[in-house]
């Protein structure tokens, strides 16, 4: 495992917001798909959040607007469900709700690269996706193989930089290494395990956790890095304990659950990307 290498990101700061996001129990509404709705569902009820599984185009605007944050995932898409990410998206920008979009195999077919496109251009707080979605989702690649990644995450970092430029946002490529970048600024995180990649959606709680903290804390770089680092200090903690895949999806919900100041901030890998 790497030492810590946090000299230049605080990491007591970063735990404050983990004790706020505990505190203030966030309503987090989820336009997320089918395969993973129970699994984001628990975890964001492991960190502390308030879940709500609404994607229905008839009241995906009102409910944007009792909610504090909201996570477009494009995992289960057709053309109703696109509708109302949109929907539920403009109205969360008119009215200052940070929303995250998660491409999920944007770039694997035309239908699913020109939905993710346009989610893009409506300007999500932050988009977070493997190598590969995040290349296409920037139009820098027009490949895609389902919802796994041919691009390491490094491989897509210079995408990523243009796209939060495009977006005015925030953009996370998340792999083995994970970066999140404002378009200038990147941090880097090392934490995670191997073995999360054999539990499907993963990623898209990943997504759910990063829209949890944008509920409580307002510089999306910092939620995002906060985000992404917490969850993959539990995951890494949950592998070292699970024997298989099965046993990690349960270990994960109680990591999150559980993961204290003192053990995060020793396991936390995090720091400004050098190139």
């Amino acid at each position: 495992m790497l030492q810590n290498q946090c000299e230049f990101i605080d990491v007591k700061r970063l735990y404050t917001i983990i004790t706020t996001l505990r505190d203030k129990s966030p309503l987090v509404h989820n336009i997320t798909n089918f395969v993973v709705m129970n699994n984001t569902a628990n975890a964001l009820l492991a960190i502390g959040a308030s879940p709500a599984m609404i994607h229905a185009i008839d009241e995906v605007e009102d409910f944007v607007a009792i909610s504090q944050a909201l996570i477009v995932n494009i995992g289960t898409l057709d053309s109703v469900w696109i509708a109302a990410c949109k929907l539920a998206a403009i109205k969360a920008s008119n009215i200052g709700i940070p929303w995250i979009l998660d491409p999920v195999g944007a770039g694997a077919t035309p239908y699913r690269q020109t939905a993710a496109s346009a989610l893009a251009q409506l300007k999500p707080t932050v988009i977070r996706g493997n190598g590969s979605e995040i290349l296409s989702v920037a139009q820098q690649a027009g490949e895609g193989r389902g919802v796994d990644s041919l691009h390491g995450s490094e491989t897509a970092l210079n995408a990523a930089k243009h796209l939060a430029k495009l977006t005015k946002g925030i953009v996370a490529v998340t792999g083995a290494v994970d970066y999140v970048t404002d378009g200038t600024q990147v941090a880097e995180i090392h934490n995670g395990h191997p073995l999360m990649t054999r539990v499907t959606g993963l990623g898209c709680s990943a997504t759910a956790v990063i829209g949890a903290f944008l509920a409580v804390e307002p510089n999306a770089f910092t939620a995002t890095v906060t985000a992404l680092t917490f969850f993959g200090v539990a995951g890494e903690l949950a592998a070292e304990r699970s024997p298989g895949p099965g046993t990690l999806q349960i270990a994960l919900l109680d990591t999150l659950y559980a993961l204290d100041e003192a053990t995060f901030s020793q396991r936390a890998l995090v720091k400004p990307y050098v190139n």
